[in-house]
């Protein structure tokens, strides 16, 4: 019983629940499990190499038939400035010290690798019947070339004229992102974080601009949450939050115990820890520092710096310098397995809309 088919009919899926793509945070298993419980199963690739997204896809493919989207980055590749890189390694020199790491260490590299032409013929070789993009789209010669070897293109959206650009350059549905889901903002058009708009707003004016269907995403955590996307006409729900609790899920035992402890007001956005807006929760470094602060390279520069006082604070089991991103829902999150988790939202979503239809 789901009051709107749009997304499972263009999908070709069971139900209306796509897992957000949560890029060092999940592979492969969880994708299956989603997959093979009937949702949209989606891969995160921007942090990985080609020939990792194969394995990845190989591993998929082995092990279910279910449609599959793969989720890449379309960011422009940063302009370095070594003034501002050499002012955030200076600001963060006092941690390097702190943590008995040498401040001079070449910065490792925080790379992003976006969308380009390699990639491109990779996915007209393996051919996911979806393919989802983030910060926008990719150049419209290779927009073509992903649509022309078949697969459905869809990308996120922050504002209605966010999702009436991408309406118009090719997307055949629409991520409506609300300012409480935890990630990247896909915010594209625009730069400013202080004018985003939350889920309940967003939805249903994104519905209302484009003809295509639209997937509600920011904080969708439960049953409630999924029914309230219908309410406010989106055609699917995307849960990211929801599965990192999953044993599936690949976080690191400090992200997955703030998730334990997850408060409504225990996330906020920062440019800290990419060099570009994403909710997570807060840190040592976020309250120090202030979670939005210039001094951050562009993005994906800043994570460089930060990458050596990472993995020494997640030897002494400390998230201070991490990213452990997370939507505003989290308490609401479950410890079950992702195919259990995936069934539990079907039938507590299809009960709440049977009540409210009075049946």
């Amino acid at each position: 019983m789901w009051p709107n088919r749009r997304v499972m009919d263009l999908f070709k899926i069971e139900h209306p629940i796509v897992l957000a793509p949560m890029a060092g945070a999940m592979d492969a298993d969880l994708v299956i499990e989603v997959c093979e419980a009937g949702g949209l199963g989606s891969l995160p690739v921007a942090t990985i190499d080609e020939t990792k997204m194969r394995s990845e896809i190989a591993k998929i493919r082995a092990a279910t038939s279910k449609p599959l989207n793969v989720n890449f980055f379309c960011h422009k590749p940063p302009v370095p400035s070594n003034a501002r890189e050499h002012a955030w390694r200076e600001r963060l020199k006092p941690y390097y010290q702190e943590l008995g790491i040498d401040p001079a260490a070449p910065v490792p590299s925080s790379n992003r690798i976006p969308f380009d032409a390699s990639l491109c013929a990779a996915v007209e070789e393996l051919k996911p019947e979806v393919v989802s993009f983030h910060f926008g789209l990719p150049d419209a010669a290779l927009v073509r070339r992903v649509k022309a070897a078949g697969s459905l293109i869809v990308s996120s959206a922050t504002t209605v004229e966010e999702a009436r650009w991408l309406e118009k350059n090719g997307c055949d549905a629409i991520i409506a992102q609300g300012f409480e889901a935890g990630g990247h903002r896909g915010m594209f058009l625009s730069d400013n974080p202080a004018t985003q708009v939350g889920t309940f707003a967003l939805v249903p004016q994104i519905v209302d601009a484009v003809t295509v269907p639209v997937i509600a995403a920011g904080a969708i955590t439960d049953a409630r949450g999924i029914a309230a996307a219908f309410a406010l006409g989106a055609s699917a729900a995307q849960v990211g939050t929801a599965y990192l609790f999953c044993p599936e899920s690949k976080i690191l035992p400090p992200h997955r115990l703030a998730l334990k402890s997850a408060r409504d007001d225990g996330t906020v956005l920062t440019n800290l820890m990419t060099g570009r807006p994403a909710r997570g929760f807060i840190n040592r470094v976020m309250r120090e520092i202030g979670p939005i602060n210039d001094i951050a390279p562009e993005f994906p520069l800043a994570g460089g710096a930060l990458a050596p006082l990472h993995a020494k604070a997640q030897q002494q089991g400390s998230g201070d310098f991490s990213s452990m991103w997370s939507g505003q829902a989290a308490s609401l999150g479950r410890e079950i397995p992702a195919r259990q988790l995936t069934a539990k939202l079907v039938a507590e979503a299809q009960a709440i809309m049977r009540q409210q239809a009075g049946l």
